[in-house]
């Protein structure tokens, strides 16, 4: 009976902390348009007081890459030519992610190295906390694209723009805000943390092509030795 109860009473202490903390969750998703509106505040607040959740910052990610997606097929065709036969989807994906993955890995590499107070994965919330405004101006912007003619088109290409413009300026000051840096200090951790990803790719590409050259090296010796016996 005693068992029974405990067994219970571990189900609704379980229940409890589900709830929790899908409500820190959801807190912390719209705690991303309070950084949006107060850029300097809210991304102090986003790291150093725990506002954030990676779960959100993931979510954000996702929206944005579902709306990037979606911008291929409901665009309208005066705005956006798409070929789709020259479209891997994955590709696609990847094209986001891997840049994505080298700036957050290079920012927190060089950041760490010179007092930056963020972490790794308070690099990538910044980051992607960064990006809401894409999803949140790009999803109308391609519902309307449908509705306008090429001379209104005009309206659509500078609010297109001005998203990404805005995404671009959040996450440098988010940056700013989670590593404490001044404006001068963290402009030259963004340049160096680009030239850092131009560093990574080399080094990946050296490294892959030694694979694949060793590999190479390794099956013409199995065919060689296979042609002797």
């Amino acid at each position: 009976m005693a068992r029974a109860y405990q067994k219970e009473e571990s189900k609704e202490v379980k229940r409890e902390r589900r709830a929790q903390n899908f409500a820190k969750y959801l807190a912390s998703l719209k705690f991303g348009f309070y950084c949006m509106t107060h850029p300097i505040d809210g991304f102090w607040k986003l790291t150093h007081e725990k506002k954030g959740t990676v779960g959100a910052a993931t979510t954000i990610l996702f929206f944005t890459i579902l709306v990037r997606i979606l911008k291929l097929r409901y665009t309208s065709f005066m705005f956006l030519q798409v070929y789709w036969e020259d479209i891997n989807i994955f590709l696609y994906i990847a094209s986001i992610l891997f840049p994505l993955a080298l700036w957050v890995v290079g920012n927190w590499a060089l950041t760490t190295l010179f007092d930056g107070k963020g972490r790794l994965k308070d690099v990538y919330m910044g980051t992607c906390y960064g990006m809401l405004p894409y999803p949140v101006i790009q999803f109308p912007l391609m519902i309307v694209s449908n509705f306008v003619t090429i001379e209104e088109g005009q309206f659509y290409q500078v609010l297109s723009v001005l998203s990404l413009i805005l995404c671009l300026l959040l996450i440098v000051n988010g940056l700013a805000q989670i590593h404490a840096f001044s404006p001068g200090k963290n402009l030259l951790f963004t340049v160096a943390s680009l030239f850092a990803m131009l560093v990574m790719v080399f080094i990946l590409m050296i490294f892959f092509s030694m694979i694949s050259q060793g590999v190479a090296y390794f099956i013409s010796i199995g065919r060689e030795m296979m042609f002797r016996i």
